[in-house]
């Protein structure tokens, strides 16, 4: 059974930091390519970071300059490190793993800027 725990959120202060982490169990993680997408309410889910099993990344422009995406394949975690944050930035935070036609999703994690 494949199941991926996102943890890390809450409520912060725009300009503040979050940490988010996704833990996986039942899949080799080191050969997926892992993703963070969200979803605000009323809105479509978009992909925010990605960082692939060789250990690429990309991210999304309005990211740029504020997240990281980071994995420790020992400890079948990925991260994203979230920085200057906004209020734009509140959402359900989801972790995905993807290899070929395997498509796995976590629960989420509520990140919620407001001052």
């Amino acid at each position: 059974q494949v199941e991926l725990v996102e943890s890390g959120g809450g409520l912060v202060q725009p300009g503040g930091s979050l940490r988010l982490s996704c833990t996986a169990s039942g899949i080799t993680v080191s050969i997926y390519d892992m993703h963070w997408y969200r979803q605000a309410p009323g809105k479509q889910r978009e992909l925010v970071a990605t960082v692939y099993s060789a250990g690429i990344t990309n991210y999304a422009d309005f990211v740029k300059g504020r997240f990281i995406i980071s994995r420790e394949n020992a400890k079948k975690t990925v991260y994203l490190q979230l920085n200057s944050l906004k209020p734009e930035d509140t959402a359900v935070y989801y972790c995905n793993a993807v290899l070929n036609k395997f498509n796995y999703w976590g629960q989420g994690t509520q990140v919620t800027v407001s001052s």
